[in-house]
């Protein structure tokens, strides 16, 4: 499968009601970055009290 944002070999695949998105190493980072940083993220760890294992 191909990433969903280059033309690289997905490294990761997701599937959600049969749709299957595939992301290379690079984006799949990206993503997990940009989802760590957003305060949604934030605002549901605290919502769920999850702490962090640092």
């Amino acid at each position: 499968m191909q990433c969903h944002y280059c033309d690289r070999e997905a490294a990761y695949e997701t599937e959600h009601d049969g749709v299957v998105v595939g992301l290379c190493e690079e984006h799949f980072r990206e993503q997990v970055e940009a989802l760590a940083d957003d305060d949604g993220l934030a605002a549901l760890r605290d919502r769920l009290d999850v702490e962090s294992r640092e």
